[in-house]
């Protein structure tokens, strides 16, 4: 049985919310009692995003189909939601695999609109609505992927930048009376990470079905629900002491330094 986090009649604001660690991260709030807004670009998922959390708990879902890759998706997002948010889960984002010379500039800039700048500008927007209430969390889910950034140097460079970001706003936040804090998932079984491992087993294998074969010596994928328990804990008054810090969701890998 999941503990009880005290969240039941908050509103929480999820991007990427249509599938993967998003949805899971969905599925567990609206069985604590969120009200819940999706925000992804797919409209057709968001809808069946929609219908799996009425069916499995009967939550109050809002879908809100938008690119925040788009400059100023955001400040449209937030005019639609903004001031009933309680909870922002940033977790949207697609970046390429590849090296500098795989990854060319157009690729990097569309990666880092959605993740980086995607965040950070609907951050400002809705950290504007909860200062003005004194009370908010925010929690950025991010990744690990730094260690190794040859295979995945825009991925790994963003989230170098949103942890930075995690943690200087995580500070100060805590004088208007929110919590900004991270979370860092490793190797996820999610349809995007498989899709990432399969591409990567092709190129070099020739053969995408030997994707397992990358992550050898390291634990199994974890679940999108191992990271959305992390994601609804640090939301929850339980975790009402832990701000401006991260944390790792895989499995003991960056501790045998694998990532």
């Amino acid at each position: 049985m999941l503990f009880r986090s005290q969240l039941a009649g908050q509103t929480a604001l999820i991007t990427g919310g249509s599938k993967g660690i998003g949805l899971a991260v969905a599925h567990r709030l609206a069985a604590e009692g969120v009200k819940l807004h999706l925000a992804a670009r797919d409209h057709a998922a968001l809808d069946a995003a929609a219908l799996a959390l009425c069916s499995a708990h009967g939550a109050d879902v809002t879908v809100h189909a938008c690119d925040l890759s788009v400059r100023g998706a955001a400040e449209t997002l937030a005019a639609a939601c903004g001031a009933q948010v309680d909870l922002l889960i940033n977790n949207a984002g697609a970046i390429p695999t590849g090296g500098i010379s795989e990854v060319d500039a157009d690729a990097w800039r569309l990666g880092w609109d959605l993740k980086v700048y995607g965040a950070i500008d609907l951050t400002r927007q809705i950290y504007a609505h909860m200062k003005t209430r004194k009370s908010g969390v925010i929690v950025n889910v991010i990744g690990l992927f730094t260690a190794r950034p040859a295979r995945y140097i825009a991925g790994a460079t963003a989230n170098a930048a949103l942890h930075a970001f995690t943690r200087a706003m995580g500070g100060p936040s805590k004088d208007d009376g929110i919590r900004v804090v991270g979370v860092n998932p490793g190797w996820i079984r999610t349809e995007r990470m498989i899709g990432m491992l399969r591409a990567q087993a092709a190129k070099r294998f020739g053969d995408a079905s030997r994707w397992e074969e990358l992550v050898q010596g390291q634990p199994a994928p974890g679940e999108p629900e191992h990271v959305a328990d992390v994601v609804v804990f640090l939301a929850s008054a339980r975790a009402a002491h832990v701000s401006g810090t991260m944390i790792n969701v895989d499995g003991g890998a960056s501790a045998r330094g694998g990532l």
